[in-house]
């Protein structure tokens, strides 16, 4: 099943075009705390895409960032703030429309003093098609809807046109990696990632994709399908 941060969406959301990140923004009402957060700190982690972007990402975080790695569809924030945590050299844009993920992880910011997250609360594709080329080292999408029924398929996240996006925006030798325990969007994610002659799957035995890479931190909600006895597929993909 996916994450309950999502819900059956509008007329409006299904006009949209493939690729677009399709979530409910507004979940139970905030915390005053969260609430605050949401007016006075997002606003200065958030990234503004009506303005021309920058000519490299590294300026929007603090000197010495060498690298910027993009997360999809955040959560909870639980990999992305464990891995801004671990990698504090590297910049880290967090895409999540849900307002109460968003409330939650700049809670997480503040407590522990990380400078290394800016924040998007919109549409993925957007931000990837605002970003300059070649400007993100790796891009990860963590249990994103699977959109099971036939007719919501267009909703996925992959699609020709996105991955044409990552493409564009991800660095040379630069990952999109990929976790899902809904066998039907891994294999639909297989087959849309190796037609594209842009990347390459890096797998070379079933442990690469059977397990998660070192390193990794378990969300929420993949601690909980692991209960319910769902098996995620961990899948890297090479920018050439």
């Amino acid at each position: 099943m996916p994450d309950d941060r999502y819900s059956s969406h509008s007329d409006e959301a299904s006009s949209r075009q493939p690729g677009s990140f399709f979530g409910r923004r507004k979940g139970h009402k905030l915390r005053p705390h969260h609430a605050s957060l949401i007016e006075d700190l997002l606003p200065r982690l958030a990234l503004d895409i009506t303005a021309s972007p920058p000519a490299s990402l590294t300026t929007l975080f603090p000197a010495g960032t060498n690298a910027v790695r993009l997360e999809i569809g955040f959560g909870g924030g639980e990999h992305l703030l464990a891995e801004a945590a671990a990698f504090p050299d590297t910049g880290f844009i967090g895409c999540e429309p849900y307002v109460n993920g968003m409330a939650k992880i700049l809670a997480q910011i503040e407590a522990r003093n990380l400078s290394n997250i800016r924040l998007f609360a919109g549409d993925a594709a957007e931000l990837l098609a605002w970003v300059p080329s070649r400007s993100l080292a790796r891009i990860d999408l963590i249990h994103p809807d699977p959109w099971p029924k036939r007719r919501h398929w267009k909703r996925r996240f992959v699609q020709h046109a996105t991955i044409a996006a990552m493409a564009r925006a991800l660095t040379s030798q630069g990952e999109f990696r990929f976790v899902c325990d809904i066998d039907d969007y891994v294999a639909w994610t297989l087959w849309h990632m190796r037609d594209s002659s842009d990347f390459s799957w890096l797998a070379e035995r079933a442990d690469d994709w059977r397990a998660p890479w070192p390193g990794y931190t378990m969300t929420r909600y993949g601690a909980k399908a692991t209960r319910e006895g769902r098996k995620a597929s961990y899948l890297r993909f090479q920018r050439a």
